[in-house]
C-alpha cells in the first residue's frame, strides 16, 4: 500500500492554503459541507473567517457547524447563529447549523471498538463531499485538536457529542473513561469517512497553537511558534504529520508546555486507533513546497 502524501508549507496565508489544496489533485463533487470551527464566544485564537474565504469560495462551499453539548455561546442554535454572526461567518458565507433540525443522522459504525453508532447533525444528507478545515491546537480533554477531531466531535450533534464524551452514555459525559472517550472518537470519525465514500480532504493550519481549544471562551495564548499549513487525503495521516512537527520543533521554548497537554490526555491513542480503523495511515510522505 502507498504511502499518503501530506503536502505542507511554513507559508501560513490564505492563498496558501488554496495552493496546498489544488495539489491534492482532487474534484470535491457536488454540494460541499465544510467544516470549520465557529469559536466560542471570548476566544482568540481561532481562525477567522476571511482567512479561510478564499478556500471556501474555491470549492463554492458552505459552512457547517453542530452545536455544543456543554453550555456556552453555542450549546442551542438560537445562541449558536448569533455567535456565527458575531464572528463574522454568516457575513461572509452561506451557513448550516446542522443539527437544529431533528431528528439527528444515525450513521452505523459496524466495527467501532467502542461505540457502534454515531449521530451527526441532520443537514448532512445534504452534501456530496467534505472539506474539513482545521485549526492544529492543544485540546482540554483530547490532548489536541485536528481533522480527527472535526470529524467527530465536530460533525457530530448536541447529542452525539455527547454520546461520544460519553463513550456511548451520555449520563457519563464528563466521566467515562478516558481512552474509551478516545476511541469513540475514532470510531465517530470513520462513520464520517465512510459516509463520503472518499469525497473528502483535510487542511490542518498550525498557527496560533494554544494549549486550549477553540471551543474554550477563556483560552490561554499560543504557547508555540506558527509552524505552517497541511493538506491531505488523509485525516490520520494529516494529523500524525502535525504531532510529527511538533516533536520536531525541539528549538520552539512553547514545545514542552504543548506536548504536555498532548501527553498527559493520550493524544496520540485517537490516531492509532483511527489507523486501526482503517480510517487512514500514520505512515505518510511529507512534500513541502514553497
Amino acid at each position: 500500500m502507498s504511502k499518503p502524501v501530506v503536502y505542507f508549507s511554513r507559508t501560513i496565508t490564505p492563498e496558501k492554503v488554496v495552493a496546498l489544496y489544488e495539489r491534492l489533485n482532487k474534484t470535491l463533487p457536488g454540494k460541499v459541507a465544510v467544516k470549520v470551527h465557529s469559536g466560542e464566544a471570548g476566544n482568540q485564537n481561532f481562525l477567522r473567517p476571511a482567512f479561510w474565504k478564499p478556500m471556501v469560495d474555491r470549492v463554492q462551499g458552505v459552512v457547517t457547524e453542530c452545536n455544543t453539548a456543554y453550555e456556552g455561546s453555542r450549546d442551542t442554535s438560537e445562541r449558536h447563529w448569533q455567535t456565527l454572526r458575531d464572528h463574522g461567518w454568516c457575513g461572509a458565507f452561506p451557513v448550516d447549523l446542522m443539527d437544529e433540525e431533528a431528528p439527528d443522522l444515525e450513521l452505523p459504525i459496524p466495527g467501532g471498538r467502542q461505540i457502534q453508532r454515531n449521530f451527526v447533525g441532520s443537514h448532512l444528507s445534504r452534501y456530496d463531499s467534505l472539506l474539513v478545515l482545521s485549526h492544529f491546537k492543544g485540546h482540554p480533554m483530547g490532548g489536541y485538536g485536528g481533522a480527527l477531531k472535526q470529524l467527530s466531535i465536530g460533525v457530530a450533534s448536541s447529542y452525539g457529542k455527547a454520546y461520544i464524551h460519553g463513550a456511548g452514555n451520555v449520563k457519563k459525559i464528563w466521566s467515562s473513561n478516558h481512552d474509551s472517550f478516545l476511541q469513540s472518537m475514532a470510531d465517530a470519525a470513520s462513520s464520517v469517512v465512510d459516509y463520503f465514500h472518499g469525497n473528502a480532504a483535510y487542511i490542518n493550519v498550525m498557527a496560533n497553537m494554544s494549549v486550549d481549544c477553540d471551543c474554550c471562551a477563556e483560552a490561554e495564548d499560543p504557547c508555540m511558534k506558527d509552524i505552517g499549513v497541511l493538506a491531505s487525503l488523509d485525516p490520520v495521516a494529516i494529523d500524525q504529520a502535525c504531532l510529527d512537527l511538533v516533536y520536531a520543533a525541539k528549538d520552539d521554548p512553547g514545545q514542552a508546555h504543548l506536548l504536555e497537554r498532548i501527553e498527559s490526555r493520550h493524544g496520540v491513542f485517537t490516531i492509532e486507533a483511527a489507523a486501526a480503523l482503517g480510517v487512514g495511515q500514520r505512515d505518510y510522505e511529507l512534500v513541502e513546497i514553497d
